[in-house]
């Protein structure tokens, strides 16, 4: 029962966070670069990070292919969502990217259980 819990939550967790990532990478790939610059790298270093953390990890997470490591990205992109680009926003604006960091950082520790490709 454990690894059917662990299966659901990483997949849904993911599968949401790909409704974010998705339009991201649309404009990556569409060559539109505007985006915020929230640690200084520049706008297109930026979507490309951001694309990674919240599109590319996500279907690697959902499909249990070294999930520990995939779920880091997308910790580390909740984690400027919330502490950077939303810093000096109201909770109840940054909420949604600290519950995807909590969920994340849950994943990246206890792995995705034994219905994935890792099967660990």
């Amino acid at each position: 029962m454990k690894d059917i819990g662990l299966a659901f939550f990483r997949i849904a967790t993911s599968a949401m966070m790909l409704t974010h990532g998705y339009g991201k990478f649309q404009r990556l790939i569409a060559g539109n670069f505007e985006f915020g610059d929230p640690i200084g790298i520049g706008a297109a270093p930026s979507l490309f990070l951001a694309v990674i953390g919240e599109f590319i990890c996500p279907i690697l997470i959902i499909v249990g292919f070294k999930t520990k490591f995939a779920a880091i990205p997308t910790a580390i992109t909740m984690a400027v969502a919330a502490f950077i680009a939303h810093a000096t926003d109201p909770f109840g604006d940054k909420e949604i990217a600290l519950l995807y960091l909590v969920a994340f950082i849950t994943i990246a520790l206890v792995g995705p259980g034994k219905f994935s490709i890792d099967k660990k």
